[in-house]
């Protein structure tokens, strides 16, 4: 998959945006187009000999190219999920700092189309959250309820807390939220907690049942399940299959700073 003339001069404006990393890819996940600040980000990432990344070096490549493979397994579900015909729509994670994982992003991923109307890519945009809050006008209106969700992730959260952070009775809130991130307040919350706790099992040495709490789990079970039903494996096989993988030190504990 190759851009079009059209959409290429419109892409470029991409690239005047310092803080916005933009992608496309093709329907197998190959990199199609980057731009300038995705390869700023990357080179920062990966330091050659003379600090310099091209875009030759990325398009074609996959993210099992220029990721540890828990993270681009975690990017192929995304983009299967969008490959179907479904959004993602103003998710906060946490990116890019392996130990600490002091990063947040908001990212936002969407299929590409031809002009048969077939889906033939994803596209997607990802920008960094400072800690004093979300960018004014992202998600307008829902800016303190995922600041609230950022911050205290880690302990237990009511719709009816984040309908009153967010000014809003709990009924306007839950359809709002509903229809402007196509998941369920919980089911949004309970996304960021185990993307969280992948990164906490391949990057820590915490137990089990301490990634759990420190991920906002009732218990371990309860972390089991839910984990399991999001990623096809249990943490302990998840961790097994990934640690090797990641090439990188472990830490006593990261999963809940800042």
């Amino acid at each position: 998959m190759k851009p079009t003339k059209d959409s290429f001069y419109l892409a470029e404006l991409l690239d005047f945006l310092e803080d916005v990393l933009a992608w496309v890819k093709d329907r197998q996940g190959r990199y199609c187009w980057v731009n300038r600040t995705f390869l700023i980000k990357f080179a920062l990432d990966h330091p050659g000999a003379d600090g310099l990344v091209s875009a030759e070096k990325i398009l074609g490549k996959t993210d099992y190219d220029l990721s540890p493979a828990f993270i681009a397994d975690q990017f192929r579900l995304d983009d299967e999920q969008v490959l179907s015909g479904h959004r993602i729509i103003n998710r906060i994670e946490r990116v890019g700092e392996f130990e600490g994982m002091t990063a947040w992003n908001i990212t936002n991923k969407i299929p590409v189309f031809d002009a048969k109307g077939a889906i033939i890519g994803t596209a997607g945009i990802t920008r960094a959250l400072s800690h004093d809050g979300l960018p004014g006008g992202t998600v307008s209106g829902f800016e303190p309820a995922l600041a609230y969700m950022r911050d205290h992730y880690h302990r237990g959260i009511t719709n009816e807390q984040l309908a009153s952070i967010s000014k809003m009775s709990l009924r306007a809130f839950e359809r709002q939220f509903l229809a402007s991130f196509h998941l369920t307040p919980q089911k949004y919350l309970r996304k960021l907690r185990l993307r969280i706790a992948s990164r906490a099992l391949v990057y820590t040495n915490e137990a089990l049942s301490e990634v759990a709490l420190n991920c906002g789990f009732a218990d371990q079970s309860h972390f089991t399940r839910e984990f399991r039903r999001q990623f096809a494996r249990t943490p302990r096989e998840y961790r097994e299959h990934y640690k090797l993988s990641a090439g990188v030190p472990v830490t006593k504990s990261a999963a809940r700073k800042q």
